[in-house]
């Protein structure tokens, strides 16, 4: 297998299949020994080649598909994730590395951005309502973008939120979570005992809200 090695100042590794060719790239901390980074890609090795064989089956169907109905071509731009969950922002986190979680490949057409920020902005006011008084601080501003490897982030010192549009189309104790988890960065940056007692008291399910996540593919 030909595998690209992204080297980047992070704390764990994340390991994607991208689009359009099912490329495989490892996104590695700076200092991380070339041994771990091989053994790390070899482990996952079968859940590799299922990725890529279903990512380039879907893009083969969708391109007979759009140039029969359409004559063009639309490029996927997505791709699959899974790693180790991780810190990016000052406060951010991603998927776990369950090779089982991958059922699929999905299109991040415009339909279902519209459609996945539609749920959750009929959400947020009343998740806003409900937790602000509870945590104390709230975000200036939130951002709703696809992300590809994280459900959401914050900046604390700017106050603002970003959460991942996927959670728009998935249950909503799981918007309720990342809400929760990225606001708590609003006082802790990091995932300390200081952001695990915070989240304990305000979210006492909130480990296994995260394993429940956790077993979903950031797409």
């Amino acid at each position: 297998m030909r595998v690209t090695i992204v080297r980047k100042p992070i704390k764990n590794m994340y390991l994607r299949i991208k689009p359009p060719n099912a490329d495989i790239v490892v996104s590695a901390p700076q200092r991380m020994a070339a041994g771990a980074v091989e053994r790390f890609v070899a482990e996952r090795k079968p859940w590799i080649e299922r990725a890529r064989r279903t990512m380039l089956q879907a893009r083969d169907a969708q391109i007979a598909a759009q140039n029969a109905s359409e004559g063009g071509f639309r490029r996927m731009n997505d791709s699959i994730g899974t790693g180790m969950a991780g810190t990016g922002d000052s406060g951010s986190h991603g998927p776990s590395d369950d090779p089982h979680a991958y059922s699929h490949t999905f299109v991040w057409t415009d339909e279902n951005k519209a459609r996945a920020r539609r749920s959750i902005e009929s959400q947020l006011p009343a998740l806003l309502e409900k937790w602000q008084p509870i945590i104390g601080r709230g975000p200036t501003h939130i951002t709703l973008r696809v992300m590809t490897s994280r459900w959401g982030s914050c900046t604390p010192r700017t106050g603002r939120i970003r959460l991942n549009l996927q959670l728009g189309l998935m249950a909503p104790r799981f918007l309720e979570y990342v809400l929760v988890h990225e606001m708590t960065h609003l006082w802790e940056n990091g995932h300390g005992e200081g952001f695990q007692r915070r989240m304990s008291a305000y979210l006492p399910q909130w480990r296994q809200l995260r394993r429940e996540i956790n077993r979903h593919v950031v797409l």
